[in-house]
Protein backbone atom coordinates (compact mmCIF):
# COMPACT_ATOMS: atom_id res chain seq x y z
CA UNK A 1 0.00 0.00 0.00
CA UNK A 2 2.47 2.46 0.67
CA UNK A 3 4.34 1.85 -3.01
CA UNK A 4 1.03 2.87 -4.22
CA UNK A 5 1.23 5.87 -2.33
CA UNK A 6 4.36 6.62 -3.17
CA UNK A 7 3.79 6.01 -7.40
CA UNK A 8 0.67 8.19 -6.89
CA UNK A 9 2.63 11.22 -5.31
CA UNK A 10 5.72 10.25 -7.98
CA UNK A 11 3.08 10.68 -10.96
CA UNK A 12 1.49 13.90 -9.57
CA UNK A 13 4.87 15.67 -9.25
CA UNK A 14 6.07 14.32 -12.72
CA UNK A 15 2.57 16.13 -13.86
CA UNK A 16 2.53 18.76 -12.17
CA UNK A 17 6.73 19.71 -13.59
CA UNK A 18 5.72 18.83 -16.87
CA UNK A 19 2.83 21.32 -16.91
CA UNK A 20 4.60 23.69 -14.92
CA UNK A 21 7.55 23.29 -17.73
CA UNK A 22 5.18 23.74 -20.87
CA UNK A 23 3.44 27.06 -19.48
CA UNK A 24 7.24 28.74 -18.57
CA UNK A 25 8.14 27.78 -22.37
CA UNK A 26 4.66 29.45 -23.82
CA UNK A 27 4.39 32.15 -21.82
CA UNK A 28 7.02 34.63 -20.64
CA UNK A 29 7.46 35.87 -17.12
CA UNK A 30 5.92 39.43 -17.93
CA UNK A 31 2.68 37.52 -19.78
CA UNK A 32 2.03 36.00 -16.08
CA UNK A 33 2.28 39.04 -14.29
CA UNK A 34 0.11 40.97 -16.32
CA UNK A 35 -2.19 38.34 -16.20
CA UNK A 36 -1.97 37.77 -12.18
CA UNK A 37 -1.80 41.37 -12.24
CA UNK A 38 -5.35 41.69 -13.50
CA UNK A 39 -6.68 38.80 -11.23
CA UNK A 40 -5.95 40.99 -8.66
CA UNK A 41 -7.38 44.25 -9.73
CA UNK A 42 -10.47 42.62 -10.23
CA UNK A 43 -10.55 41.00 -7.33
CA UNK A 44 -10.08 44.20 -5.73
CA UNK A 45 -12.98 45.40 -8.18
CA UNK A 46 -15.38 42.65 -6.86
CA UNK A 47 -16.88 44.57 -3.25
CA UNK A 48 -17.65 47.45 -5.37
CA UNK A 49 -19.80 45.04 -7.51
CA UNK A 50 -23.74 45.27 -7.38
CA UNK A 51 -25.14 41.79 -5.91
CA UNK A 52 -28.27 40.56 -4.43
CA UNK A 53 -28.40 41.29 -0.82
CA UNK A 54 -31.51 39.75 0.32
CA UNK A 55 -29.71 36.35 0.09
CA UNK A 56 -32.38 34.98 -1.40
CA UNK A 57 -34.58 36.65 1.03
CA UNK A 58 -33.28 35.77 4.21
CA UNK A 59 -33.54 39.39 4.83
CA UNK A 60 -37.16 39.41 4.91
CA UNK A 61 -37.09 36.24 7.34
CA UNK A 62 -35.84 38.98 9.94
CA UNK A 63 -32.64 36.69 10.22
CA UNK A 64 -30.36 39.84 8.85
CA UNK A 65 -31.78 42.53 11.44
CA UNK A 66 -29.47 43.19 14.97
CA UNK A 67 -31.29 41.93 17.83
CA UNK A 68 -28.49 43.73 19.45
CA UNK A 69 -30.50 47.01 18.30
CA UNK A 70 -33.19 48.82 19.71
CA UNK A 71 -34.77 48.92 16.58
CA UNK A 72 -35.08 45.45 16.69
CA UNK A 73 -39.07 44.87 16.27
CA UNK A 74 -39.56 42.71 19.45
CA UNK A 75 -37.54 45.78 21.40
CA UNK A 76 -40.91 47.99 20.61
CA UNK A 77 -41.89 48.66 24.10
CA UNK A 78 -38.50 48.34 26.03
CA UNK A 79 -37.62 50.57 28.21
CA UNK A 80 -33.96 49.47 29.69
CA UNK A 81 -30.53 48.18 29.15
CA UNK A 82 -30.22 44.98 26.64
CA UNK A 83 -29.80 41.85 28.27
CA UNK A 84 -28.02 40.18 25.36
CA UNK A 85 -25.06 43.57 25.47
CA UNK A 86 -24.94 42.91 29.40
CA UNK A 87 -23.95 39.61 29.63
CA UNK A 88 -26.81 37.41 28.84
CA UNK A 89 -28.84 36.88 26.11
CA UNK A 90 -32.09 38.16 24.63
CA UNK A 91 -34.10 35.64 26.59
CA UNK A 92 -31.88 34.86 29.71
CA UNK A 93 -30.93 37.10 32.40
CA UNK A 94 -26.85 37.13 33.12
CA UNK A 95 -25.69 35.16 35.38
CA UNK A 96 -25.49 36.40 39.24
CA UNK A 97 -29.28 38.00 38.64
CA UNK A 98 -32.53 36.97 38.54
CA UNK A 99 -35.76 37.74 36.27
CA UNK A 100 -38.46 40.21 37.92
CA UNK A 101 -41.21 38.01 39.78
CA UNK A 102 -43.24 40.68 37.73
CA UNK A 103 -43.40 42.23 34.15
CA UNK A 104 -45.47 44.17 31.52
CA UNK A 105 -46.25 43.01 28.15
CA UNK A 106 -46.22 44.37 24.83
CA UNK A 107 -47.67 44.01 21.48
CA UNK A 108 -44.88 44.12 18.68
CA UNK A 109 -45.37 43.60 14.73
CA UNK A 110 -42.94 41.58 13.41
CA UNK A 111 -41.95 42.80 9.73
CA UNK A 112 -41.23 39.37 8.56
CA UNK A 113 -44.78 38.36 8.59
CA UNK A 114 -47.05 41.27 9.43
CA UNK A 115 -48.11 39.73 12.72
CA UNK A 116 -48.16 41.38 15.59
CA UNK A 117 -46.64 39.42 18.90
CA UNK A 118 -47.36 39.23 22.76
CA UNK A 119 -43.95 40.26 23.96
CA UNK A 120 -43.06 39.74 27.69
CA UNK A 121 -40.66 42.03 29.16
CA UNK A 122 -38.84 40.88 32.49
CA UNK A 123 -36.28 43.31 34.26
CA UNK A 124 -33.02 41.15 35.41
CA UNK A 125 -32.39 41.83 38.99
CA UNK A 126 -29.42 41.61 41.28
CA UNK A 127 -26.29 43.35 40.59
CA UNK A 128 -25.59 46.56 39.65
CA UNK A 129 -26.29 47.68 35.45
CA UNK A 130 -22.87 47.45 33.06
CA UNK A 131 -21.80 50.51 31.49
CA UNK A 132 -21.00 49.64 28.29
CA UNK A 133 -24.58 47.94 27.73
CA UNK A 134 -27.39 49.14 25.27
CA UNK A 135 -29.78 51.34 26.43
CA UNK A 136 -33.28 51.19 24.48
CA UNK A 137 -36.41 53.65 25.09
CA UNK A 138 -38.73 52.14 22.45
CA UNK A 139 -42.10 52.67 24.12
CA UNK A 140 -44.49 52.13 21.09
CA UNK A 141 -48.04 52.69 22.53
CA UNK A 142 -47.01 53.00 25.75
CA UNK A 143 -49.58 53.94 28.77
CA UNK A 144 -49.68 56.77 31.24
CA UNK A 145 -48.00 55.81 34.58
CA UNK A 146 -50.60 56.25 36.87
CA UNK A 147 -51.95 53.02 36.63
CA UNK A 148 -49.73 50.50 37.40
CA UNK A 149 -48.63 48.01 34.77
CA UNK A 150 -49.66 50.05 32.02
CA UNK A 151 -45.86 51.55 31.42
CA UNK A 152 -42.73 50.59 31.54
CA UNK A 153 -41.56 53.34 34.16
CA UNK A 154 -41.76 51.42 37.06
CA UNK A 155 -39.07 49.59 38.78
CA UNK A 156 -40.02 45.73 38.14
CA UNK A 157 -37.30 45.02 40.71
CA UNK A 158 -39.44 45.43 43.25
CA UNK A 159 -40.50 42.66 44.13
CA UNK A 160 -37.89 40.65 44.33
CA UNK A 161 -35.66 40.54 47.01
CA UNK A 162 -32.54 42.13 45.51
CA UNK A 163 -34.27 45.00 43.89
CA UNK A 164 -30.96 46.64 42.23
CA UNK A 165 -32.07 46.42 38.01
CA UNK A 166 -29.83 45.54 35.99
CA UNK A 167 -31.00 45.00 31.93
CA UNK A 168 -33.94 44.12 30.27
CA UNK A 169 -34.78 40.49 28.39
CA UNK A 170 -37.82 39.79 25.91
CA UNK A 171 -39.56 36.98 25.45
CA UNK A 172 -42.09 36.44 22.32
CA UNK A 173 -45.24 34.78 24.42
CA UNK A 174 -47.41 33.90 21.03
CA UNK A 175 -49.48 35.76 18.48
CA UNK A 176 -51.92 38.31 19.85
CA UNK A 177 -55.29 37.76 18.62
CA UNK A 178 -57.91 40.54 18.06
Amino acid sequence: MPRMIDRLFNLIDKTSEQSTRKAAQSYGRRSFLAKAGTVMAGAMLAPVLPFDRSLGGAAFAGTLEDENDCSYWKHCALDGNLCSTSGGSLTSCPPGTEASKVAWVGTCRNPADDKDYLVSYNDCCGRATVPSSTFCLTSEGERPGYRMGLHNDINWCMANTNKGYHCTVSVVLGVANG
